[in-house]
């Protein structure tokens, strides 16, 4: 499997679409319980720094968005992973290692020492993932603090 991947507008349909299959994802983990599971200001065009989209590539150079990934900045130092999600029919494919990376890449491009996420405690397959990874968790910041759903990660880059 060959996949590409490119740095897209927050808006583009394609990230969109794949977006929303998270949100939907996360419904299906957490609701009814919840009205809404975002526990802070949801990302936007307005406060993402950088998003990016991956696609898979067909031999006939035919492509399909099938994961994404983007960084909100905090501060001149570090930022926050926003939005990782790879299609459930491309996980464990390599995908979703491939646009970490490349979110860690462009972290350090930016001269970021350290990136921080947040998943939901019933998100067990994520939380394996970015332990897996080299990320450690750490106590809830943010609009997190306080969150019963939250578990928070963070990766030293340098």
């Amino acid at each position: 499997m060959r996949f590409a991947l490119r740095q897209v507008d927050w808006d583009d349909p394609e990230a969109t679409v794949l977006r929303e299959a998270q949100r939907e994802e996360i419904r299906t983990v957490y609701y009814p319980e919840l009205e809404e599971s975002e526990p802070g200001p949801a990302p936007s065009a307005a406060d993402i720094t950088v998003f990016y989209l991956a696609f898979d590539v067909d031999a006939a150079g035919g492509e399909r968005a099938i994961a994404t990934g983007g960084l909100r900045a905090i501060d001149d130092e570090h930022g926050e992973i926003k939005r990782m999600f790879a299609d459930p029919a491309y996980r464990g494919t390599g995908v979703a290692t491939a646009m970490l990376r490349a979110l860690e890449d462009d972290a350090r491009a930016r001269g970021w020492d350290r990136l921080v996420l947040e998943t939901g405690d019933r998100m067990l397959a994520a939380q394996h993932f970015y332990r897996r990874e080299g990320y450690v968790p750490i106590p809830l910041f943010g609009h997190y603090r306080g969150s019963t759903l939250s578990l928070c990660f963070e990766k030293r880059l340098t």
